[in-house]
């Protein structure tokens, strides 16, 4: 309990302390979205935190609302404009979950949080990436990102919340600037994030 009321001091700290360098970026790039890509300015998601308690995920929007002509929206590759991914490639469409620190459903250093429909999918083991809360950087991120399979991710997820304090988090944000600069990892081979997770059955086996 004490190691994660420190983390959450460190994480409130860090955050209104730098105040004055991301809030001045984060309205320069608000407005850019609205002229380039449109009304909403933020994409909202619900997404499972700690103890999979489900909160409301803040990014940029980096997609078109692009549909085919039954209605359907098109592949997220076909409505990922040049702009959206610029943000991506930068990592700055995150810097709105520094919100969602700051109301305590993520951290700054944590497992990235996924989508909600993926939690019936996970092994026991998975599961256990959210005994921490989820992060706005993470182990995986620097030792990979979306290159990785799902399985490795989950590996590296698990990891880290047995390996967890003040000293790796201070590590994983200090390469996280890096890999935000070399721009590594950011979309698996043809997807232009990553694809879905569907767990087999071998992964659920050897999780057991």
């Amino acid at each position: 309990m004490k190691s994660a009321f420190a983390k959450r001091l460190f994480d409130l700290a860090a955050v209104v302390l730098t105040v004055p360098l991301w809030l001045p970026v984060l309205t320069v790039l608000a407005v850019l979205v609205r002229v380039k890509l449109g009304s909403p300015v933020f994409f909202r998601q619900k997404r499972p935190g700690f103890r999979e308690e489900i909160f409301e995920l803040i990014k940029f929007r980096t997609m078109t609302d692009a549909r085919d002509p039954s209605g359907n929206l098109l592949p997220d590759a076909s409505r990922l404009t040049p702009f959206g991914q610029w943000l991506r490639s930068t990592s700055v469409d995150e810097l709105p979950e520094l919100l969602n620190v700051l109301r305590g459903e993520m951290s700054l250093v944590g497992p990235r949080p996924l989508l909600v429909q993926y939690l019936p999918r996970y092994s026991p083991a998975q599961r256990r990436r959210h005994d921490v809360r989820p992060g706005l950087t993470g182990w995986v991120q620097v030792n990979g990102r979306n290159a990785l399979s799902w399985e490795d991710k989950f590996k590296l997820d698990v990891w880290y919340v047995d390996h967890r304090s003040f000293w790796l988090d201070l590590r994983i944000l200090s390469r996280t600037v890096w890999q935000v600069v070399a721009r590594e990892g950011i979309s698996a081979p043809g997807d232009a994030t990553m694809p879905e997770f569907q767990p087999n059955q071998t992964n659920r086996t050897e999780d057991r």
